[in-house]
């Protein structure tokens, strides 16, 4: 896909991120050493089988919200980013905010 992002002039040096592109698609996406992705590493590319997304999402909200890093969030912390967790899929964007009374 740097192909279809970037046009390569051959005077000018390519950009750091086509490179780190590059290196990432033969070392880690092009699995079986082909020169292109098939339908499987494909797939793995964007839903990996080792990545929790509930996880992530959740340290996402934690490291978005906590502004006394303290590792937990308080009602006001919550308060104070409410669009962040209202369109968050780990609050099912926003629904299980309204089911606690406490926020």
């Amino acid at each position: 896909f740097p192909g279809d992002m970037y046009s390569q002039d051959a005077a000018a040096d390519e950009p750091e991120w086509v490179k780190t592109e590059r290196e990432q698609f033969v070392e880690f996406r092009d699995k079986n050493r082909d020169g292109k992705m098939d339908k499987e590493e494909t797939k793995d590319w964007i839903l990996p089988s080792d990545y929790d997304h509930a996880e992530a999402e959740a340290r996402h909200l934690v490291y978005e919200s906590d502004q006394d890093k303290d590792g937990k969030l308080s009602r006001e912390e919550i308060v104070a980013k409410h669009d962040l967790f209202v369109g968050s899929q780990a609050t099912d964007f926003g629904e299980a905010l309204v089911r606690h009374d406490e926020f």
